[in-house]
């Protein structure tokens, strides 16, 4: 259950912005003082210098022959019995749009991709690695990441840059030498659970997915996608207003025809949504919104607070940029907003997509899935609503955390269902068969982790960052 804090124990305003610098203080001492924060642990028996013969030459070559007669009957089961392929994700990206930092390139990004392998592990029990590459163009990464399926379970796109990203993951999820589930976090991710905590918003406001009038501060992969599964789940394209750096997307825009060439996501908001025919920039747009989802500039001020006092009554405001959202919570709150997310772990209602990618891989590799679908990732919201709100819905608990396993399980089973229900699962486990493998899984990584800490093996942070690390654990 979520900790109800006393009003004593809120911080002040000026202690809240003190907590938000402090990540990035930690992250430049803690990444080297520990080298890195993944590394690869041997999972079988290893008793003694014989056992290497069971495991390498020649036992091995065994297992190599029974694959090989299994691929040659047209199956992939023994791969997934004999290797690690069950459990493994590779982590692709090129560094062309990094959370909020923009193109700076695959070794820059690499802390981000390896930071998805910690969160894949600790709250999945997935297996993933970040593999950064010097491709850029689609057709490099399409025929890069076909390279790697042969030593993978499924691939996890990330901060790869539009319209490129599109191409990719359309092309790849319609592949038929594809065979396993393609996914682009920064689209399909970051829908799953903004869904999640715009299903819950709504619940608490009153206020019906079919009815609201929504503005899209931002028209880049992650907005795309919220809109597109947002509209799946129910809403209007009517009542969708996207805005980019340019302004309202319209037909009539001078750009159109790049927008029609080279923007064709974009340009289809631009045809379908906007029925009112708003003309502008934000300040127009948000202009009697019944819900703000921005995905933008990460500056305060981009959001004011006069752009929350015209939205209509109770509104919802969710500003996700990374590392620091277009306005502060509390500027949101003074200014009307009955519910305010952002992208932060240390404000509330955190819209972060650590709370899909885990668990919905987690579903998809326990059934050996051959995609990710859009009732896939539905699923996974609905199982991600639904702990919220059996823990009790209030105006700053519309999702979970990441402290709440259950979540993390809970769409796991969801998502195994919804493959199996669409016939694209090549092993069918029953409900409580998902529910004990997602369970054993995750909860293993938890447990080995504080092993590996409380044996050492894990160092403790150096003393100078303690009192830091202990400030931004503070209730928020």
């Amino acid at each position: 259950m979520q900790r109800v804090i006393d009003e004593k124990e809120k911080p002040t305003i000026d202690e809240l912005k003190r907590r938000a610098r402090i990540p990035s203080k930690l992250a430049a001492i803690l990444h080297p003082y520990y080298g890195g924060k993944i590394e690869v642990v041997p999972k079988c028996r290893v008793k003694g210098m014989q056992d290497f013969s069971i495991w390498y030459t020649p036992g091995v070559a065994r297992s190599c022959r029974i694959i090989e007669e299994d691929m040659k009957s047209g199956s992939m089961n023994a791969a997934y019995e004999h290797t690690f392929k069950w459990n493994t994700v590779a982590v692709v990206s090129d560094g062309s749009r990094v959370l909020g930092l923009g193109n700076i390139g695959p070794e820059a990004g690499l802390p981000v991709m390896e930071g998805k392998a910690l969160l894949f592990k600790y709250l999945g029990g997935v297996d993933a690695f970040p593999v950064c590459t010097n491709a850029h163009e689609p057709e490099e990464i399409i025929q890069f990441v076909k390279w790697l399926q042969p030593s993978f379970g499924g691939i996890n796109l990330e901060d790869i840059s539009q319209p490129k990203c599109f191409e990719i993951l359309d092309r790849l999820r319609k592949d038929k030498e594809v065979s396993i589930p393609v996914w682009h976090d920064d689209q399909q991710g970051t829908a799953a659970i903004t869904l999640a905590g715009l299903i819950n918003a709504l619940k608490i406001v009153g206020k019906r997915i079919n009815e609201v009038k929504i503005t899209f501060l931002g028209a880049g992969a992650a907005n795309i996608a919220i809109a597109r599964l947002i509209v799946t789940a129910g809403a209007k394209m009517s009542n969708v207003i996207m805005v980019d750096s340019k302004g309202i997307l319209h037909p009539n825009r001078e750009d159109r025809k790049i927008l029609k060439n080279k923007y064709p996501q974009k340009w289809e908001f631009a045809v379908r949504g906007n029925a009112e025919g708003k003309v502008g920039g934000l300040s127009e747009a948000v202009e009697g919104a019944d819900v703000l989802i921005a995905m933008s500039t990460p500056k305060p001020g981009t959001v004011t607070k006069e752009h929350v006092r015209s939205m209509a009554s109770n509104p919802i405001v969710f500003c996700c940029a990374n590392p620091l959202p277009e306005i502060w919570p509390w500027d949101a709150k003074e200014a009307g907003a009955a519910i305010v997310a952002t992208g932060r772990c240390d404000f509330d209602n955190q819209i972060n997509n650590s709370l899909g990618f885990p668990g919905i891989f987690r579903g998809a590799l326990d059934v050996r899935a051959t995609t990710i679908t859009d009732e896939m990732v539905l699923a996974a919201s609905y199982a991600i609503a639904e702990v919220a709100e059996i823990d009790g819905l209030r105006p700053d608990h519309i999702v979970p955390t990441m402290e709440q396993r259950e979540v993390f399980i809970n769409e796991a089973v969801a998502v195994g269902e919804a493959a199996i229900r669409h016939g694209i699962a090549r092993i069918k486990p029953s409900r409580a068969e998902l529910l004990e493998k997602a369970s054993s899984m995750i909860m293993r990584s938890e447990q080995m982790t504080k092993m590996l800490m409380r044996e050492g093996f894990i160092p403790p942070p150096p003393k100078e960052v303690r009192e830091d690390l202990e400030a931004i654990s503070k209730p928020h």
